[in-house]
């Protein structure tokens, strides 16, 4: 028994050892296989089911479904990550370990040092912070590829454009074939639950009409060049697959939010158009502006509507990590009624002031790095709308940094829950803004590599 019990053993080892090694093996042509799927895929089909419409826009929802069919394509990633979202918290979300780019921006290391981020793009949306933080965008959805940069047609717009998919009745994370400029006819009109992603292309929306977030929520913008915005209007737009309406003029805003809710502007790059960058009324809230660059404008950003409107004392907007650089002259932010935090901007241009605002609002900037202009009569951050009536506005500034004279002056009694309602997140310490907003703007994505 004993003489025969070695070679048993041996020839059991063996055989372990085989089965084994073909295990690996096979888990190899599957994992090659999923790769070879997952990029098969982005040029899919399927047939969903067909919006009812009214006949008077029957030719549109036929060609909306055709264009689905197209354009809208499965997420090979799309089990695994909704197990992922549910089991974690948002901290846990963002605590990448190793992984982790540790740049001090919690967006950013929270995604971008994956080199497969292209495998990955819904993971964005697990990295909001701020009152904007449970913006989905289309996480949820399929993504839909633009591949036609043309013939922007307001009422009828052609599948494969922009413009068909952000008005689709249905979640869609959208992304770019290569790279594009857009000059869009009439406004962008956008509808609930779309990501805009432009990482890994270089995608200028211009020359043009621009962006505008009516009566709608989780919006996702990312990575976009938004620039030379012109006032459009009085003509029919279409907002969804069954709807298209008249519209009177527009202002010329790069992003234009209206009545709306959970929207996030992440790293874009905005200048230069014919009235606000970002502008966020009649009753909006629950927004987070973060990583954007902003240059060259005058009136930069408006949040509130209007002195008397007072639905807008339920607006909470978090701005954070962006930079405002060259060129700005004013309104980084001009606040009405609601809740405001700024907080780790980088502040390195304006010319009449940064931060201003009307109708008691509550502002609370954290950790900013304000360079003022040399222009001795420009050194103040803030400027009050309504000069003889704002010493109990709660307006304060905690651990910015002023530098070539820059001063902010504070008011209010300080209150303890105004400030609550105007607090979205931790603050870093000023002396690292620099850092953590040297990325802000349009990020340079590749394949394969860190963003």
């Amino acid at each position: 028994m004993r003489a025969c019990s070695k070679p048993t053993m041996a020839v059991s080892l063996n055989l372990f050892l085989l089965l084994s090694t073909m295990a690996v093996l096979l888990a190899l042509v599957a994992s090659t296989n999923a790769s070879a799927e997952t990029d098969k895929n982005v040029n899919s089909r399927f047939v969903g089911p067909k919006e009812s419409l009214s006949s008077k826009n029957s030719s549109m929802a036929e060609r909306s479904d055709e264009a689905l069919d197209e354009h809208a394509v499965d997420n090979p990633d799309e089990i695994a990550s909704m197990v992922d979202m549910t089991i974690r918290n948002s901290t846990e979300r963002r605590n990448l370990g190793f992984f982790s780019c540790a740049t001090g921006n919690p967006i950013d290391d929270c995604w971008r040092c994956d080199p497969q981020w292209q495998l990955h793009r819904k993971r964005l949306a697990n990295c909001g912070i701020g009152f904007g933080r449970n913006a989905v965008g289309g996480r949820d959805g399929r993504y839909y590829v633009v591949n036609d940069p043309s013939n922007d047609d307001p009422v009828n717009p052609r599948p494969g454009t922009l413009r068909h998919a952000v008005i689709q009745d249905r979640p869609l994370w959208i992304v770019f074939k290569r790279d594009m400029v857009i000059t869009l006819k009439q406004e962008l009109i956008m509808n609930s639950f779309k990501t805009i992603d432009a990482r890994g292309v270089n995608v200028h929306i211009a020359y043009g009409a621009c962006i505008t977030i009516q009566y709608i929520t989780n919006v996702i913008i990312h990575g976009l060049h938004i620039h030379d915005c012109k006032s459009t209007g009085n003509a029919l737009v279409r907002s969804s697959p069954s709807h298209y309406g008249w519209r009177t003029m527009a202002d010329g805003d790069g992003i234009s939010i209206f009545g709306s809710s959970h929207i996030w502007i992440d790293h874009n790059s905005l200048s230069n158009c014919a009235d606000g960058l970002i502008d966020a009324i009649m009753g909006s809230t629950a927004i987070t502006i973060s990583n954007n660059y902003f240059t060259h404008h005058n009136e930069v950003m408006l949040l509130g509507h209007s002195d008397s409107y007072v639905r807008d004392k339920l607006m909470q907007v978090t701005i954070a990590y962006n930079h405002f650089g060259e060129g700005l002259i004013q309104r980084m932010p001009r606040c009405r009624h609601g809740y405001f935090h700024v907080v780790n901007n980088d502040y390195t241009h304006w010319e009449m002031y940064a931060i201003g605002g009307s109708a008691e609002p509550t502002i609370n900037s954290q950790g900013n790095r304000y360079l003022a202009p040399n222009n001795a009569f420009a050194k103040e951050v803030t400027h009050r709308v309504d000069p003889n009536d704002w010493t109990h506005w709660n307006w304060r500034s905690e651990g910015d940094l002023m530098l070539n004279g820059a001063y902010f002056i504070a008011s209010g009694t300080g209150s303890g829950a105004s400030y609550a309602r105007a607090s979205s997140l931790g603050a870093k310490s000023s002396s690292l803004v620099g850092s953590i907003t040297a990325s802000a703007g349009v990020l340079s994505c590749r394949r394969g590599y860190q963003c």
